[in-house]
């Protein structure tokens, strides 16, 4: 098992977001993982879209993962930030979600990215299911 200082790994999120109670994993129409609580999507591996392309090659990333967000604050404290590894695109636009390539997972460490499958879990929860998690943690 990983230790929570260790670089996240793709791996990682899975076991993170599947841990979260109520939690379904439902597969998307290619193939790919989406986490759902209460039939809410709360991680989202994306598959490659034109919004999120290399500047370079102009290729579409193969490993973006979507992470739901509370509120806009949130999502914009994410994506501002320069040391983090979170983006969007203009198609995100008033989305509650940030974006983050897999490839830059370990920029993280897995109690970062613990905390932001949490959020992610928390924004897309019941009031119910959100009060009761949260009631188990104290």
């Amino acid at each position: 098992m990983a230790a929570p200082s260790d670089p996240a790994r793709v791996e990682d999120v899975h076991e993170l977001a599947a841990g979260m109670p109520h939690v379904t994993r439902v597969e998307g129409p290619k193939g790919n993982a989406v986490y759902q609580v209460g039939g809410k999507s709360f991680v989202f591996f994306r598959t490659p879209q034109p919004d999120a392309r290399d500047p370079a090659t102009g290729e579409k990333y193969p490993d973006v993962i979507m992470f739901w967000v509370e509120s806009e604050e949130d999502k914009n404290a994410l994506v501002r930030d320069p040391s983090t590894p979170f983006f969007t695109t203009p198609r995100f636009d008033g989305h509650l979600s940030v974006l983050l390539r897999a490839v830059h997972l370990d920029r993280l460490t897995r109690e970062e990215l613990a905390e932001i499958v949490q959020d992610a879990w928390l924004s897309r929860a019941s009031n119910r299911r959100r009060a009761r998690w949260c009631a188990s943690r104290t």
